[in-house]
């Protein structure tokens, strides 16, 4: 069970979807997914470390059950932390977004009581580097990874946008052995003031940088277009308020309009695949 487990977390929760690269995930192994879950909500916590990185004060918690071992990312944050709104809730949500929208780029992350505090627990990302560190090393991509690590990229620019991240730093995006993207850190996201809500956070016209989504996969940008209030309240459940949902479908108007505009200037085939 224990080599299950960290298999699935490998190859279900932080590969390409199935829709980018193909049919690359079982259904056994899709379903199995909810077992990771409930081991991270239910396993004992054997010891916990002090991660001693970023302002929400992260805790690494080791897990037990039986035999099988693992460990998570632990945070409680809340509220306004050097100028930011931080919630620990908005992990969750972020990482219920993902598999409503098959994005699959988020490790499980689950709502998990520690020292008589709730808090989201993500768990461990045995990632090979970080985007910073890939930078500050002077790491090439393959280049027979070139294509599918661009579009990876364009589709977390796009998933921030939706979600309104206003902190994708280098260092939250993270690189496995064969250059899978997995994201990590969403507690500055679900950002629902007007600003947020009448520009994206990227793109031609991004509230932060004019970093682009040159192309994105078509199931991905159809996904977006069939969400609703219903749809997303019933995946986040009641880690987003009804503003904050209002806000996202906001978002989706501004996210399909700028996937229209790219569409008509360089055509359906050279924006979705």
């Amino acid at each position: 069970m224990k080599k299950a487990i960290v298999r699935l977390a490998l190859i279900v929760c932080f590969s390409l979807s199935f829709f980018i690269l193909g049919a690359q995930f079982t259904p056994d192994e899709l379903a199995q997914r909810p077992q990771i879950e409930a081991f991270l909500k239910s396993a004992e916590i054997i010891r916990s470390q002090d991660i001693g990185e970023g302002v929400t004060k992260p805790i690494r918690l080791f897990l037990k059950k039986k035999d099988e071992e693992c460990s998570g990312c632990w945070k409680n944050v809340k509220g306004m932390k050097k100028g930011y709104l931080e919630g620990w809730q908005y992990e969750i949500a972020a990482y219920d977004l993902d598999k409503l929208l098959g994005l699959n780029m988020i490790p499980p992350t689950v709502e998990r009581e520690f020292d008589g505090k709730k808090g989201s627990l993500q768990y461990w990302v045995a990632s090979e580097m970080s985007d910073l560190e890939r930078i500050e090393q002077g790491i090439h991509i393959p280049e027979e990874k070139l294509d599918s690590w661009s579009k990876q990229k364009y589709l977390a620019r796009a998933f921030d946008c939706l979600i309104a991240n206003e902190d994708r730093t280098q260092q939250n995006i993270r690189y496995m052995k064969d250059w899978r993207t997995i994201l990590i850190d969403h507690s500055r996201s679900f950002r629902s003031s007007n600003e947020f809500r009448k520009r994206l956070v990227l793109g031609k016209n991004g509230l932060l940088a004019q970093k682009l989504f040159r192309t994105l996969p078509r199931a991905f940008v159809e996904r977006i277009r069939a969400l609703n209030y219903d749809l997303i309240k019933e995946a986040v459940g009641p880690y987003l308020n009804k503003e904050e949902i209002e806000a996202i479908l906001d978002r989706k108007e501004l996210l399909l309009e700028e996937i229209q505009e790219m569409i008509e200037e360089k055509g359906e085939a050279n924006v979705l695949y």
